[in-house]
């Protein structure tokens, strides 16, 4: 189970580090219009701290509370988004790694963190056919975007 879970959030990675590289300062920052919505940043940021917060919970055996590795000013910053994903997901993976086969509690946690990317990614989604914004080829491959029904 944990070389599953590894690799589905690898590619979740992978998702999120073509995304951030395919997108501008502006549309970071950018809101759905004429919605209530934050910003596509902001989404990021929320990802990433759910990897780092999910982590420190599952560890502890108890909620600690939200962090994200971001501040709010970077969540314009392609650059430091990046590097953030690429850190979180090192950690993650280390994580997913050592969890012993019987721990309930850990898998629990890292099924929800796994639901949680997939929710990001969802709304992201949202975010780059509401801004007009093109999506990444392995983002059209994972999710079959603009094909044809």
């Amino acid at each position: 189970m944990n070389e599953i879970l590894r690799r589905r959030f690898a590619r979740a990675n992978t998702l999120y580090l073509d995304l951030v590289d395919a997108l501008t300062a502006e549309q970071l920052g950018s809101r759905l219009p004429g919605l209530p919505s934050d910003t596509a940043g902001h989404q990021l940021w929320c990802a990433l701290g759910a990897r780092e917060s999910y982590v420190r919970a599952a560890r502890a055996g108890e909620w600690r509370g939200f962090t994200s590795p971001v501040t709010a000013s970077e969540t314009t910053d392609a650059a430091a988004l990046r590097a953030a994903f690429e850190t979180t997901a090192a950690g993650v993976d280390a994580w997913l790694a050592e969890l012993a086969p019987d721990d309930e509690e850990s898998a629990t946690y890292a099924l929800a963190l796994l639901e949680h990317e997939t929710q990001h990614h969802g709304q992201l989604i949202r975010y780059l056919y509401g801004l007009g914004i093109d999506r990444p080829a392995s983002w059209q491959r994972q999710y079959a975007l603009d094909e044809d029904f």
